[in-house]
């Protein structure tokens, strides 16, 4: 409506660059008006949930078939997916062939990134989360096995991360598991827990506080669901932000800050 509004008068006063300037100005307001500052169109919301959720499946069957045979617990991992996002039977049904579709051996992964990219390669928090739940799932049977590494720093590759990027990630995610469920009495602990924030011992209080808030702030709730992640999802966010969390504590009650 005000798009059309001011292209008029934009025209009647300046022509006909006029009417274009008022044009542009005009949707922005019109989409302002629709979906509120800094919202995204509700379609273009649901497609990112429906290509996210699509390409996680897809590569969790991948991932677990990478090193010839799908583990109990990687089918426990996956059934629990489906159990936190309340699948309904259909939804499973579908979510069940994708998850074949990927673990079929000749099956070529890079397709769906590509179609991924092309949907959420603008949103720097989904690619994260994907790759953090990817790393995720190679540990649910204890190890990440070497084809296993290989697969993921493919996809890293594809998402748009270097490999030292991607090997840092993956570190720090290694490390933030154990932290699951609290802080570990280990004598490593203070070690993993400095990994998993991504800093080292060498850090002033100062910049571990930074790193801490940077990965706090990429599980914010309403951030990622304003991006595109299922809602059904934002649990499993908050449970490594707890992980992170529980890290942060152990590193504030060595240093007494």
């Amino acid at each position: 409506m005000f798009k059309i509004i001011i292209c008029i008068a934009g025209y009647y006063f300046f022509g006909f660059t006029g009417a274009l300037f008022g044009l542009v100005i005009g949707s922005v307001i019109d989409r302002l008006r629709a979906y509120g500052a800094g919202g995204i169109n509700p379609l273009q919301n649901a497609l990112r949930q429906t290509v996210f959720l699509e390409t996680m499946f897809i590569s969790m069957g991948k991932l677990a078939k990478a090193d010839g045979r799908v583990s109990p617990e990687e089918i426990a991992h996956t059934e629990d997916l489906m159990q936190k996002l309340g699948m309904t039977a259909q939804h499973r049904a579908q979510a069940i062939e994708l998850f074949k579709r990927g673990a079929t051996p000749a099956f070529d992964i890079k397709p769906t990134y590509t179609r991924f990219m092309s949907v959420c390669g603008q949103t720097k928090q989904l690619k994260q989360v994907l790759l953090v739940y990817l790393i995720t799932m190679a540990l649910a049977d204890g190890q990440v096995h070497p084809v296993e590494e290989a697969l993921l720093a493919d996809i890293a590759d594809q998402l748009g991360y270097t490999p030292a990027g991607f090997r840092q990630l993956m570190d720090m995610v290694l490390n933030q598991s154990h932290f699951v469920g609290g802080q570990p009495s280990t004598a490593t602990s203070l070690e993993d827990a400095y990994k998993a924030l991504g800093v080292t011992k060498d850090h002033t209080d100062q910049e571990i506080k930074r790193a801490y808030r940077k990965l706090i702030s990429q599980y914010h709730p309403d951030k990622l669901i304003g991006q595109g992640l299922p809602a059904d999802m934002i649990a499993m966010a908050t449970e490594k932000a707890k992980e992170i969390q529980n890290a942060h504590d152990v590193i504030k009650q060595a240093r007494n800050i």
